[in-house]
């Protein structure tokens, strides 16, 4: 450990001071022992390309290409999705999938091809595979979308795990966007990005790559259609990009490329085309459906690390309550546990928790709990001791108990992978739910240790179950926290199954979305964390995770009134919209930033709740469809390549378009709209698309644009259901879903779908098929235009 190390180490458990420092540098020190004797050297290797066809065996759904060293498996599914593993590697097991791999489609057919190569033809896709192993996918009218070169392994030449490379081509004119959650997209320029969740250990600011949830899964998208691609493996490995570029004149074409390395595990994938809300469809059937959220969940949350004490936790909402400022959840950090114990709680400082989160619940404010991975490893704490005697620990090669330092100090770390352990850990939220917890934070389980070498997790020797297959940490870091989530949902589902749980995790994995959301990360305070913020929310919402949102005002430092109040008025429109910081960092309250801004997050505060049945809508439509809730403004229109390339706005739903202020002293903006007819929401101005538009964005709001037409359930004066509607167009009809409130049980109500349109010179609004819709109306943008 050289002295940055150490320098490291100490400050990240300064609390305890240098003992605490030195035993930090002890655990490191073991960690690095432990892979030395816990990996096998790699030695020599040689390297291996799949050769010639050589025989092809037609299959439902597909079928087996065999190739002079390796053989292809290919499915086309009964959704349309395609599945291909080389080397034997089928669709499971995986902790990806939702359940079995879907059915094969009998209508699928491999035949012949021309050049000796053959081709599986099914009806939304057809996958051409050439002699040498090159795989093309290529939409029903035969447009290349995407063309993987063949595969290349290194292989010990005593036998043993290959690492892979996949070499890949898209259209000149492609983007990419997913690889989960990154700082630098939602489009993801030429670079490298690391498929390894990370614990920074500090707030990270736009470029600062890997983040807490990496995904090996893309959403490339191009003039000819998009698709999603997932390489299904969960080992640590990169993605280099390149985009495209079209040639001018006569010039040729240079596509855009990406290469994918791999450090182990199958090399399989899976391939969805079709428009963005088909694929991301697919993908939700393919993964799980997205966790619907309880509706409290979907209003406004504060959290900070440093309440410290019942007393400043009651001093808050107070705070709250007496500036008319809604709040819904308040989030306990670390500081509520006994020692930063897991599962306990500081009975000097909280005495009275049950009793405190019964009187919050009584005024509609819930309390959420964080839960963290690591186990303090001191005989007499009751989590330990029972851990212990469930034999519920991660061990190394040696058989021991892994250890690492984290919160409480030296900790040890249950094995998710092994189902009998997430029973076991999953019965100790009844602890919290009799504290009197609504809900859950997932921190610190990536999994995080201070004491490393280069990286702040466990030795990558260390022995995990993986439901029995048995492996090292290098295949189950990045699927730790998913599991652990699981763990944690499932259970909540058994321990009170009147109500939907409400999880969400710092760190997961490809499927994350069945057990809950997430929030992007220890974003750093300044402007470009505030844009950070929003490309992380797009990007994991295209990798199927809908339910996500940053810390309003970033975590580590104190945010001007400016830059606060712009990172709020964003919050206000994304799914989880939550103030939270550091303990060292400035408060978040929004009257610690003065009267103006006080005022205007009130606006904030109330716009967002008046759309709380609009959220609850675009909560049940993410799991019905899979469609995220904040959208890019290309969703409906991948082709504009106007709408490709803008990352400063976003649609919410179908009917609102959001575009924040990511600059400081901007009071206006511009905004790029897709076809269509727009108004702003706050002066009813229309604006004709696509076109790029400019409008005001004083600081008291950000600008907020409706779709002509929409319909948009809203909460009325009287807190009941009331539709909001946009007048459209001359000439043209509108549309709207809406899904009423049937409380936080698991009753998923029927959908009421309404049309709009002119008549004469009133605007229409009846429910489909007809009949009057059952809520009062206020229609909206009758101005002349």
């Amino acid at each position: 450990m050289d002295g940055r190390d150490l320098v490291h180490s100490v400050k990240a458990v300064g609390f305890a001071g240098a003992a605490q420092g030195l035993r930090t540098v002890r655990a490191a020190w073991r960690r690095r022992r432990a892979d030395a004797t816990g990996l096998p050297r790699r030695g020599a290797e040689r390297a291996r390309v799949p050769g010639q066809v050589q025989e092809v065996t037609p299959g439902l759904g597909g079928g087996v290409l065999r190739f002079t060293r390796s053989e292809l498996r290919i499915i086309v599914t009964v959704s349309g999705a395609v599945f291909w593993g080389w080397d034997g590697a089928g669709p499971e097991p995986s902790y990806a999938l939702a359940g079995r791999c879907p059915e094969p489609d009998p209508r699928a057919v491999l035949e012949p091809d021309k050049d000796g190569g053959w081709r599986v033809v099914a009806e939304r896709v057809t996958v051409v595979v050439s002699r040498n192993g090159a795989v093309e996918v290529r939409t029903p009218g035969g447009v290349t979308l995407r063309r993987d070169l063949p595969p290349r392994w290194w292989e010990p030449v005593g036998g043993g795990r290959a690492r892979w490379m996949q070499r890949s081509e898209v259209s000149a004119d492609a983007r990419f966007f997913g690889l989960g959650g990154r700082s630098s997209g939602p489009r993801l320029r030429d670079g490298t990005y690391r498929l390894w969740n990370t614990d920074q250990g500090r707030a990270f600011a736009p470029g600062d790559d890997p983040l807490y949830i990496t995904m090996p899964v893309q959403l490339v998208v191009a003039d000819a259609g998009t698709h999603l691609v997932f390489h299904d493996t969960s080992w640590d490995g990169t993605v280099a990009l390149r985009e495209g570029e079209e040639g001018a004149g006569s010039g040729h074409d240079r596509a855009g490329m990406c290469e994918m390395r791999m450090d182990g595990g199958p090399l399989r994938c899976w391939v969805i085309v079709g428009t963005p809300a088909r694929v991301l469809h697919a993908w939700a059937s393919l993964t799980g459906a997205p966790a619907l959220p309880p509706a409290w969940a979907l209003g406004h949350h504060h959290a900070r690390w440093g309440f410290g004490s019942e007393q400043e936790v009651r001093r808050i909402i107070t705070g709250y309550r007496e500036h008319g400022l809604p709040l819904d959840a308040v989030h306990l950090d670390i500081d509520h546990y006994d020692a930063h114990q897991v599962f306990t709680v500081d009975r000097e400082r909280f005495p009275k928790l049950p009793a405190l989160a019964e009187e919050l619940r009584r005024d509609g404010i819930r309390l959420v709990s964080i839960v963290d991975a690591g186990v303090k490893a001191e005989p007499g704490n009751e989590v330990y001791d029972s851990g212990t005697a469930h034999d519920a620990f991660v061990r190394d090669a040696s058989g021991q108990p892994v250890r690492g330092v984290v919160w409480p100090g030296e900790v040890v770390y249950p094995d998710f992978t092994h189902a009998r352990v997430r029973k076991w850990w999953g019965g100790l939220y009844e602890e919290r739910l009799a504290q009197g917890f609504s809900g859950f934070w997932h921190d610190m389980n990536e999994p995080t240790s201070f004491a490393a070498f280069g990286e702040p997790t466990l030795p990558r020797s260390a022995r995990h179950d993986l439901e029995g297959r048995g492996g090292d940490h290098r295949e189950a870091h990045n699927v730790y926290a998913l599991c652990m989530a699981r763990a944690g949902y499932e259970a909540l589902r058994e321990l009170a199954p009147r109500q939907r749980p409400f999880l969400f995790s710092r760190s997961g994995w490809a499927g994350m979305q069945r057990y809950g959301g997430t929030w992007s990360g220890d974003v750093a305070t300044g402007w470009p964390g505030l844009r950070a913020s929003l490309s992380l929310v797009m990007g994991l919402g295209l990798c199927g995770v809908p339910y996500s949102g940053p810390d309003v005002g970033g975590f580590d430092g104190s945010p001007s009134p400016e830059l606060y109040l712009r990172w709020f008025q964003l919050g206000a429109y994304l799914p989880l919209f939550r103030t939270h910081a550091s303990l060292r960092a400035g408060r978040r309250e929004p009257w610690e930033f003065g009267a103006e801004v006080l005022e205007h997050a009130r606006v904030a505060l109330v716009e967002r709740r008046r759309l709380l049945p609009y959220f609850l809508t675009l909560a049940h439509l993410a799991r019905r469809t899979g469609a995220p809730y904040v959208r890019p403004v290309w969703w409906g229109s991948p082709e504009d390549r106007a709408l490709r390339d803008c990352e400063d706005a976003f649609l919410l739903g179908d009917c609102l378009l959001v575009a924040p202020v990511l600059d400081p002293g901007a009071d206006r903006r511009a905004v790029q709209l897709p076809r269509g007819l727009w108004y702003d929401t706050a002066t009813e101005e229309a604006y004709e698309g696509p076109a790029q538009v400019l409008v005001d964005a004083p600081l008291s709001r950000i600008p907020v644009l409706a779709r002509a037409g929409a319909v948009i359930p809203t909460r009325g004066t009287d807190g009941g259901l009331e539709l909001e509607v946009w007048a459209p167009a001359r000439g043209r009809t509108g549309a709207g879903l809406v899904v009423p409130d049937a409380g936080d049980g698991w009753e998923e109500p029927e959908i009421e779908r309404y049309v709009t349109r002119w008549e004469g010179s009133r605007v229409v609004v009846e429910r489909e098929g007809g009949g009057e819709p059952p809520h009062p109306v206020r229609v909206r943008g009758l101005g002349e235009r």
